[in-house]
């Protein structure tokens, strides 16, 4: 496909992300699935399906409120209720929604509000006056998440509530020409993230300092949300706890990083695993095995192959240490990008093996693998991002990951450059220096030298 990568300007010299076509082929693809499902309407309260419908935005804040709800009608324009100014900013800026489709509207802020001010009721109330007008209102209603008391309110106006997510997902899981350039160019900042990240990494950094450091790369770039930094190293790696804390990177540790962030809106889901100062021969090895897992898996991604074959590559659950495949769930994954970090189709040996999706042209897709040392502390992770194109896929997560790469200051002994391989303790860490040691004591006793 040769994927193009731009800068983060829009300029009027070169053709690159085309907004308006991005807003009109995002909401024909759901509009055609609507009117060929059963539902009579759409009801969202998932700002990730609100964005995809309807192109507004009010920030990350508002993601875990559950405030703000679009309604998107068969054979209608969407409607957008919306924190009064917000409300009243899209009729300003937002002419592609309208200044009627775009209206003040709060739902129960996740229960702050009180139940008697009946904000669930009056949520309700507002989609069953426009579905009535359009005679949708005894038609199924797709609802993709939603509170109890917003949920019981539909119900009691008569309406009958249906599962919305899955037409939702479907629709998400093509991207389009400018959804694909935004992803790429979301994992093009991270690249220049892990360039800094390997710059910085030494003894005595915290994971902290380094989630912080990722963090100001992406804002400078033009990040609209780092969702999350997973800086996870050293005896932390192994079981994955999936979650920073403030320790301190030693010699010899294994540090591996999962960057989440969003360009437009668009997501990145990106593991590197990094070795501070050495790798001993157990960690090398760990990477080695998790590396070979995910090239497999990315050597079948074509379309026309199912979840069901890549996963068929990957181990069992029970050969890394876990009792079956809940246990080990998201170790060995894989999963849709988008406005989301985890869309369709999903890669798992818990439900593909007998729920197998089919790959399809223009998903884009991130496959992750994890392997533990035999050290018994260790591990490696290690996640690419592709396109699938027609003939197989292209991979956009372009930091070097091929090789384990080691980080922090080069060392130099008298003799030379300290090896880059060797193991993670240095006093007494193998036998040559322990024959030494004994050498030494012998030869002391031998001359009646006490030995310390």
């Amino acid at each position: 496909m040769g994927l193009k990568t731009f800068g983060t300007m829009g300029v009027d010299w070169e053709a690159r992300v085309d907004f308006e076509r991005l807003r009109r082929e995002r909401l024909h693809r759901i509009r055609t699935l609507l009117q060929q499902s059963e539902l009579g309407a759409l009801l969202c309260f998932d700002m990730a399906n609100i964005r995809y419908i309807s192109a507004t935005h009010i920030g990350t804040w508002a993601m875990d409120k559950v405030a703000r709800f679009c309604l998107l009608p068969r054979n209608d324009e969407p409607i957008v209720w919306d924190f009064g100014s917000a409300a009243r900013h899209h009729q300003l800026y937002c002419p592609w929604l309208g200044t009627e489709r775009s209206r003040a509207g709060i739902s129960t802020l996740r229960g702050a509000m009180p139940p008697e001010a009946q904000r669930a009721e009056d949520v309700a109330r507002k989609i069953r006056i426009e579905l009535e007008e359009r005679g949708l209102h005894r038609e199924p209603l797709g609802v993709d998440i939603v509170e109890p008391p917003v949920l019981f309110a539909l119900q009691k106006e008569g309406l009958k509530v249906v599962d919305g997510q899955q037409l939702l997902m479907e629709a998400r899981k093509i991207k389009t020409q400018d959804e694909i350039i935004l992803i790429n160019t979301a994992c093009a900042m991270v690249d220049a993230a892990y360039e800094e990240l390997y710059r910085a990494m030494r003894p005595g950094v915290r994971e902290n300092e380094l989630v912080g450091l990722v963090a100001k790369v992406l804002y400078d770039l033009g990040s609209e949300h780092v969702e999350g930094v997973n800086a996870i190293s050293g005896e932390r790696c192994n079981p994955h706890p999936h979650v920073f804390s403030d320790r301190i990177l030693r010699p010899g540790d294994p540090a591996y990083f999962d960057i989440l962030h969003s360009y437009n809106g668009y997501r990145t889901c990106y593991y590197r695993t990094f070795f501070v100062g050495s790798a001993s021969k157990a960690q090398i090895d760990a990477y080695k095995r998790c590396r070979d897992y995910l090239d497999a898996a990315i050597e079948l991604i074509r379309p026309g192959v199912t979840t069901a074959d890549v996963v068929r590559v990957w181990p069992r659950a029970e050969e890394f240490g876990f009792p079956n495949e809940e246990a080990a769930f998201a170790l060995q994954y894989g999963h849709g990008v988008g406005l989301s970090i985890w869309e369709k189709p999903i890669f798992s040996r818990l439900v593909s093996l007998d729920h197998p999706e089919v790959i399809e042209e223009g998903m884009v897709i991130a496959l992750e693998t994890f392997w533990p040392a035999s050290d018994g502390w260790s591990a490696a992770r290690i996640e690419e991002m592709v396109v699938v194109t027609k003939e197989g896929c292209e991979v956009i997560t372009r930091f070097p990951a091929e090789e384990p790469i080691v980080a922090g200051t080069r060392y130099y002994t008298a003799t030379g450059p300290l090896p880059a391989t060797r193991e993670t303790q240095s006093n007494l860490n193998n036998m040559g220096a322990l024959s030494r040691v004994q050498a030494v004591v012998e030869s002391a006793r031998r001359e009646g030298i006490p030995a310390r």
